[in-house]
């Protein structure tokens, strides 16, 4: 789909989803360049191994809770390969417990890591794709934004807060060549997702699915490559389930 070669940054890249999207991102042509936290001791173990395989990715370490972190990541990264093209907010986490157990620490921590990261990442680099007449913004959000999931009323209200900030910012930059796009997947097979218990799975999640099965990491992954490629240039401010059938709007 990649006709003119973009530089794509893609937050949270070395998880089981972002390193699907890297993937895809790259055989289409992009220079691809990943986040990654300080405190990750295994970056050049992935990098080498994704090397191996044919994709020379950069990264950069990057507290995407931390708005000065960012500032200075996409600085850097600006300085060594050229600006952002296509971001895509995918980073995030999960602390999961009934409302009546949650404390403060655990609600922030949420709302930092998967809607704050929105703020921070994306402010660096909007004003540049609207002077240069291009941009994609993607954020990766979740069907429990849409319709809720016991024990997680943190995660359900940032991924919902994100497609919110879609849909304003998606107004403000669609006359500059900029789109914003929200992408909602249900439960795919990461290992987020496999950390849970088997029994749970299979007698809970997976007969919701009407489809009887888990998404795979490469569909979603597609599905940003659409929206990051000029094809894409009439759809803005648009929030793309893509969950097995298990929420339908």
């Amino acid at each position: 789909m990649a006709t003119i070669k973009r530089i794509a940054m893609v937050t949270g890249g070395m998880g089981g989803l972002g390193e699907a999207i890297c993937i895809k991102l790259a055989k289409l042509g992009n220079t691809v360049v990943t986040t990654y936290s300080p405190s990750n001791t295994k970056v050049q173990k992935w990098l080498k191994a994704m090397n191996e395989q044919g994709y020379h990715f950069y990264a950069y370490p990057c507290d995407v809770t931390d708005f000065e972190s960012c500032q200075a990541c996409i600085r850097k990264m600006t300085e060594d390969l050229g600006p952002v093209d296509v971001l895509v907010n995918n980073a995030g986490i999960t602390r999961d417990m009934t409302f009546k157990k949650m404390d403060k620490i655990n609600w922030d921590a949420v709302m930092h890591a998967n809607l704050d990261s929105c703020f921070n990442m994306t402010k660096q680099v909007c004003d540049g794709m609207m002077d240069r007449g291009w941009g994609r913004v993607i954020n990766i959000s979740s069907v429990n934004g849409q319709k809720g999931a016991f024990g997680q009323t943190n995660y359900s209200a940032a991924k919902a807060g994100m497609h919110g900030f879609t849909k304003a910012l998606a107004l403000e930059v669609a006359r500059k060549g900029v789109t914003v796009n929200t992408i909602s997947p249900g439960y795919i097979g990461t290992s987020m997702v496999m950390a849970i218990p088997k029994e749970v799975l299979d007698s809970k999640i997976i007969p919701q699915i009407p489809m009887g099965r888990l998404g795979k990491p490469e569909e979603v992954a597609g599905l940003v490559a659409y929206l990051a490629s000029e094809e894409a240039a009439f759809v803005t401010g648009a929030n793309i389930a893509i969950n097995g059938g298990q929420h339908m709007q």
